[in-house]
């Protein structure tokens, strides 16, 4: 008889979608609830009232990330040369760079995406994240 380490398949978290081979590792996508605002140099790149905020635990627990729909993105973003990623609970990542007015690169890998989301994660279909590191992120209350 094989004993099963009972930890290795609990969590506490509810409504979350798990990792199907690691069920530690699990994300939570729900409404920001809050006017969310991307600003580099000043310069207002996406704004939002429709974000989507992402609390995800896997080798560790990670800051929640916001995720903007690519409609509210003002910003001029082209792919990056960085090649994309995988992750078992969203799907292949795509990156973007940041274009100046000129057209050429101003800051490289300034953002993500889950174009190809798994199914579990379609939220995120046509969102994307910028990374905290290279833009401030304001959050406001939504006007009532």
């Amino acid at each position: 008889m094989t004993e099963t380490n009972p930890r290795s398949q609990v969590t506490l978290a509810t409504e979350t979608i798990h990792n199907p081979k690691e069920p530690r590792h699990f994300m939570r996508i729900k409404p920001a609830g809050r006017r969310v605002r991307i600003l580099r140099h000043g310069k207002v790149l996406a704004e939002s009232a429709a974000a989507l905020r992402v609390i995800e635990a896997g080798r560790d627990i990670y800051d929640p990330v916001l995720y903007l729909p690519r409609s509210d993105v003002k910003a001029a973003l082209a792919p990056a040369e960085k090649d994309r990623t995988y992750c078992p609970i969203k799907g292949h990542a795509s990156y973007f760079d940041l274009l100046g007015e000129d057209g050429s690169v101003e800051q490289p890998e300034i953002a993500w995406s889950y174009e190809d989301a798994l199914d579990c994660a379609a939220e995120f279909k046509d969102h994307i994240a910028f990374y905290a590191s290279h833009v401030v992120i304001e959050e406001h209350p939504l006007e009532i």
